[in-house]
C-alpha cells in the first residue's frame, strides 16, 4: 500500500519507518525543512534504539521517502496518517490545532477517495470534528469524495517503540460504519495479524478513549505503589517485598509496580491531565484519576525534600540520569527538570551525566550545570550522588569505585535500582524510596 504519515515526531517517524519495514510504500511529511533534510540522510532526530537502522534500510530500498510537500505525494496515497503533536493547551486540554490543520489540508487537496487516520493522541469526539471539517471543505469544493476518519491510537513505550510497533500487544482501530475503511486498515496491518497479533475493531469514540484509559490506568498502578512507600518507610517495611507480594497475584501482575519518584515523559502526565480536562468539560467526576495525578506530584516533591534537607551547605552533587526514563533522550516531565534548578537555587554545584539526553537537556537546565562524559566524572569529589534515571550502566556501576571517587558518602536512589545492603557494604549511605 501507499501511505502518507504527516508529522515526523516520535510517533510519526517510528510509524513511518515501521510501516516501510512491513512492506508498504511510505511518505513521511513534515513542515520542518531542517528535520526532513536530516532524516533524508538516514539520521534520526530522536534517540530510539533500532530506529535509525530502519530509516536507513527504508531509504535504501526505496520504500521510505520524506518531503515537506504533501501535495507532491497525496495523489499516490490510499491512507493518510495524522501523527502531529497534541501538546497540553489551556486547562491541560489537548491542543488540537495541528490535527485540524492536517485534516483540513488533506480535504483541500485530495483528488481521490482516501482514508484519514488519527494516530495522534486525541480526546473523544476529535474524529467526529475532523470528519465535519473535511465534509465542509469538500462541499465548498463541490467534490464528491469519500474521506472517512479512522482512529488508530499508538501504544508505544519510548526505548521500545520499534518493537512495540512491529510486534504490538494489540492494534486498536476505531471505524464508524465504513466497510471500505475497515478493509483498508485490515490490509495495512495484515503483516502484523499474520503472526497472530490481534487487530481489534470498535467505534471511533471507544478507540479514542482506549488510549487515555490505558495510560491513566498504568499511571494509577505507579501512583498506587508510590502511595505505599511513605507507609513502608514509617513502619520498617520494604516496598520491594510489598510490590512482589502484590504483583504475584495473576489478577494484578508485577508490571508498573516499581516504586520511585513517579512517572514522567510525554504520555502519562499529559494524558492523565487531558482525561481529567475532558471529564471536567462533561461534568463527570474522576476521583481516582485525580488522586493518581496528585500522588505523582507529591511523590516527587517528597523525595526532593529528603535530598535538600540532607545536603550540607554549598554541596557538590553528581546527578546520574537526565531523561525521564532510560533508552530515550526525551526530557518531557523529567524529574531532573524540577530537581536540578532547586539544587542550583539552594547554592549547590551540580555535575550531571546521561548516556543519551545531555544535548537535549542543555537548553532546558540552568547554565551553571557541568555536563560530564561518564558517571564517575559526575561523582568526582561529590558530597552526594543522585540517581534520577534507571539506565543499565548505572545499575551495574562499581559501587566501591564510586565511593573512592566521591568526597561524601550519600547516594539518593530515586529509582530503587540498588540493593541497600550492597551500597552500605561499599561504605555509602543509602537513601531509597519505601525501603
Amino acid at each position: 500500500m501507499k501511505i502518507a504519515v504527516i508529522g515526523t515526531g516520535y510517533v510519526g517517524l517510528v510509524s513511518a519507518a515501521c510501516f516501510a519495514e512491513l512492506g508498504h510504500e511510505v511518505y513521511g511529511i513534515d513542515i520542518d525543512e531542517k528535520k526532513i533534510a536530516k532524516i533524508k540522510k538516514g539520521e534520526s532526530p530522536i534517540y530510539e534504539p533500532g530506529l535509525e537502522e530502519l530509516l536507513r534500510e527504508g531509504l535504501k530500498n526505496g520504500r521510505l521517502s520524506f518531503t515537506t510537500d504533501l501535495n507532491e505525494v497525496l495523489p499516490e496515497c490510499q491512507i493518510v496518517f495524522s501523527a502531529v503533536a497534541t501538546p497540553p493547551g489551556e486547562g491541560h486540554k489537548a491542543d488540537l490545532r495541528a490535527v485540524f490543520t492536517v485534516a483540513e489540508t488533506v480535504a483541500k487537496h485530495a483528488d481521490h477517495d482516501l482514508v484519514f487516520v488519527n494516530k495522534s493522541t486525541v480526546p473523544v469526539g476529535t474524529g467526529k470534528q475532523c470528519e465535519e471539517r473535511i465534509a465542509t471543505i469538500l462541499h465548498e469544493r463541490e467534490e464528491n469524495l469519500s474521506i472517512p476518519v479512522v482512529s488508530n491510537p499508538e501504544f508505544l513505550r519510548e526505548g521500545m517503540a520499534v518493537n512495540d510497533t512491529l510486534m504490538p500487544d494489540r492494534v486498536i482501530v476505531g471505524v464508524n460504519h465504513n466497510e471500505w475503511a475497515r478493509e483498508l486498515m485490515e490490509e495495512l496491518y495484515r503483516p502484523i495479524t499474520r503472526v497472530g497479533k490481534p487487530l481489534v475493531f470498535m467505534s471511533r469514540e471507544s478507540s479514542e478513549i482506549v488510549k487515555y484509559a490505558s495510560n491513566a490506568l498504568l499511571a494509577t498502578k505507579i501512583s498506587f505503589i508510590n502511595m505505599l512507600t511513605e507507609l513502608t518507610e514509617k513502619t520498617g517495611a520494604n516496598i520491594r517485598d510489598v510490590a512482589k507480594g502484590v504483583g504475584l497475584d495473576d489478577r494484578i501482575g508485577p508490571r508498573f509496580l516499581h516504586a520511585g519518584i513517579g512517572y514522567g515523559g510525554s504520555c502519562f502526565p499529559k494524558d492523565v491531565k487531558a482525561l481529567l480536562a475532558t471529564a471536567k468539560e462533561l461534568d463527570i467526576p474522576m476521583e481516582i484519576v485525580e488522586a493518581t495525578d496528585k500522588i505523582n506530584t507529591r511523590q516527587r516533591k517528597r523525595f526532593f525534600k529528603k535530598i535538600l534537607d540532607a545536603l550540607p551547605p554549598n554541596a557538590t552533587i553528581g546527578v546520574l540520569g537526565l531523561s525521564f526514563k532510560p533508552k530515550t533522550d526525551d526530557m518531557r516531565e523529567a524529574p531532573s527538570l524540577d530537581l536540578i534548578p532547586d539544587l542550583v537555587s539552594a547554592g549547590h554545584t551540580v555535575r550531571a551525566f546521561d548516556p543519551a539526553a545531555i544535548e537535549t537537556a542543555k537548553p532546558l537546565l540552568p547554565k551553571e550545570i557541568e555536563f560530564t562524559k561518564n558517571p564517575f566524572a559526575a561523582a568526582d569529589e561529590a558530597d552526594a550522588v543522585i540517581v534520577l534515571t534507571e539506565w543499565d550502566e548505572f545499575r551495574g556501576i562499581d559501587l566501591n569505585k564510586l565511593k573512592e571517587t566521591m568526597k561524601g558518602n550519600d547516594i539518593f536512589d530515586g529509582r530503587n535500582i540498588y540493593e541497600p545492603d550492597e551500597v552500605r557494604e561499599a561504605g555509602l549511605q543509602y537513601h531509597g524510596i519505601g525501603l
